[in-house]
């Protein structure tokens, strides 16, 4: 047997904040899961999101500290559309979320936006352009 991607792990800051961001993208968590030290959502093809709060994982691993900087990974969103990338962006940006690419026409054609996350993770969102 060999080991296959399971779930993408978050650690969060602000579990409120990062739930009302990603349910605002349509993942579906539990109620109440604003007060737990961690939380999952099922994805597409049944990977799931996973979110710690830094408490949680200090508590197995303390030396750990949150990283400063740009971040080298991002989670990529395909939306309907291109005009779902752009109403999603919008939305985001509206509700007082870091847009840190507005949406544009890539040359390997698509329509492509990123937005980042409350903890600073980028979030790309996609759609094919039509062009």
């Amino acid at each position: 047997m060999s080991p296959r991607l399971d779930a993408i792990g978050l650690v969060v800051t602000d579990m409120a904040a990062s739930l009302a961001f990603y349910r605002r993208l349509g993942l579906a968590f539990p109620e109440g899961a604003e007060q737990q030290p961690h939380v999952e959502a099922e994805l597409t093809g049944g990977i799931r999101l996973l979110l710690d709060t830094e408490d949680t994982v200090r508590s197995f691993h303390p030396h750990w500290r949150a990283p400063s900087g740009s971040g080298r990974t991002s989670l990529a969103l395909l939306c309907d559309g291109p005009e779902e990338v752009d109403a999603v962006y919008e939305d985001l940006v509206a509700a007082g979320h870091h847009g840190e690419l507005k949406p544009w026409d890539a040359p390997w054609g698509q329509r492509y936006a990123v937005v980042h996350d409350p903890d600073g993770n980028a979030v790309d969102l996609f759609a094919p352009s039509g062009q």
